[in-house]
């Protein structure tokens, strides 16, 4: 057992002592060390592999700190996961995305900055992982980003209309309340980027518009920036009918999860497909996320990497 004594910024030392020692008990529970924060000294006791780390994470916090980036616990899990990948944490977690109402959307992993870099350098992305990597909050961010930049004209939102393991029978309402359920998720993303009122105004006056995928057949998608979400749940031919849409001006993000295909046993999915179909394909990349990639509670990537493990092992749960 050593022990190590760090000299830390008052900024810094307010961010590791914020919220009941939230920060602090992050870096020590997941670097095996003990921790101790008094006023601007940081003490850590441990073992000489845990210290190193524990120390290479409180220079990279005090960095992100310093350029203005506000932490939390959960970035506590991410600079780990790009220290891990020989990266540093504020290549990827300095990219701001999208700012509302003080707060910021950034890439939280290595994983997660090559998405946004591939989305802004490519006309269509496919982003394919698990839930709880941001494959759908960051490309609304950029959506909403280039709309307000003008360098889109508008924001397509779509995701077909498959339950998951579940049958609502017949919904009440007109057409919008059928298909609500459906697209639920895609209007709780926009509302965390957008004032009610603003986003009110933006779907009245049609530059924002949430539809299910039935709904893009016949048309040409000019000057837009259009997300597919919950691909895996698409046909083939559904798939080719939607990228087909794709217009001048416009960029496509397309997202999904090979690994929760809610279509009926034995239809293939249009997602898993087009990953053979185009892969290689100039101006289209793939961008897939793995477990490491997962920023929601710890205890979500641990059941990522638990199933993966399970299918790896079983072949369980893989379909096409």
């Amino acid at each position: 057992m050593a022990r190590v004594k760090l000299s830390v910024g008052h900024d810094l030392a307010a961010e590791l002592g914020g919220d009941r020692d939230a920060v602090l008990e992050a870096l020590a529970e997941r670097t095996g060390v003990s921790a101790y924060l008094r006023g601007n000294e940081l003490t850590l006791d441990g073992e000489e592999t845990a210290l190193e780390q524990a120390q290479a994470m409180v220079g990279e916090l005090g960095e992100l700190v310093d350029q203005g980036v506000s932490v939390g616990p959960q970035t506590v899990e991410a600079v780990a996961g790009v220290l891990g990948a020989d990266g540093k944490a504020t290549d990827a977690l300095h990219d701001v995305v999208w700012r509302h109402r003080g707060k910021k959307v950034t890439p939280k992993t290595l994983g997660q900055k090559r998405y946004v870099d591939a989305i802004r350098s490519n006309s269509i992305t496919f982003g394919i992982g698990p839930a709880g990597t941001g494959k759908t909050y960051l490309a609304m961010a950029l959506a909403v980003a280039a709309l307000s930049e003008r360098e889109v004209a508008r924001i397509i939102l779509t995701r077909p209309a498959v339950e998951a393991g579940e049958r609502l029978g017949f919904l009440p309402g007109d057409l919008q309340a059928k298909v609500d359920p459906y697209l639920r998720p895609l209007f709780d993303a926009l509302h965390d980027m957008l004032d009610a009122d603003r986003l009110a105004s933006q779907m009245d006056k049609g530059m924002v518009e949430v539809a299910p995928l039935a709904f893009m057949r016949g048309r040409t998608l000019n000057d837009s920036f259009i997300i597919l979400d919950e691909a895996q749940n698409t046909s083939p031919e559904q798939m080719q009918m939607f990228l087909t849409r794709l217009g001048f001006g416009s960029r496509v993000v397309v997202t999904g999860d090979i690994t929760q295909i809610d279509l009926p046993r034995g239809q293939r999915s249009g997602l898993v497909h087009v990953m053979r179909v185009l892969d290689g394909v100039p101006d289209i990349e793939f961008v897939r996320f793995g477990d490491e990639d997962v920023v929601r509670h710890k205890l979500v990537q641990r059941i990522v990497s638990a199933y993966k493990q399970h299918a790896d092992a079983t072949g369980e749960g893989r379909r096409e």
